[in-house]
């Protein structure tokens, strides 16, 4: 699996580091654990108005309609076994969300199965944050 780091150096977020790292981390592995061998995850950036987005997407086997829809919501096991056996809990998105949510930003989820999946995040640019 190959990483693609696209994202600009010069998109600099206002966010708590550890909590950036915890989300980065989980959306990444989630990546290349629902990845096949030869696929590709992408890392990137975008500047939006006053916000950061920031996407990872894969190559992988992507979700239905109904997984998408229940990925964020607590309480219910929702994580499908990755394409090597990989098991999770379902912790792991709602804990990105919740993250995502204290540091000022929206998380979201696009995928069809057999496409892949591209989860995109926004937070607070330090240039916006400075201006404050």
């Amino acid at each position: 699996i190959q990483i693609l780091n696209q994202s600009h150096p010069a998109c600099q977020v206002y966010a708590d580091t550890n909590m950036l790292e915890t989300i980065l981390r989980n959306l990444i592995s989630n990546a290349i654990k629902y990845t096949l061998h030869g696929g590709n995850v992408w890392i990137k950036t975008i500047a939006l108005d006053k916000m950061i987005e920031i996407n990872v997407t894969d190559t992988g086997i992507g979700m239905n309609e109904e997984l998408k829809s229940r990925l964020f919501l607590p309480g219910e096991k929702k994580s499908l076994p990755g394409t090597a056996n990989e098991k999770g809990s379902g912790l792991g998105l709602i804990l990105c969300k919740e993250f995502v949510e204290k540091n000022g930003g929206q998380i979201r989820v696009e995928s069809e199965p057999g496409k892949g999946s591209s989860f995109s995040f926004t937070l607070p640019s330090l240039k916006s944050a400075s201006l404050q």
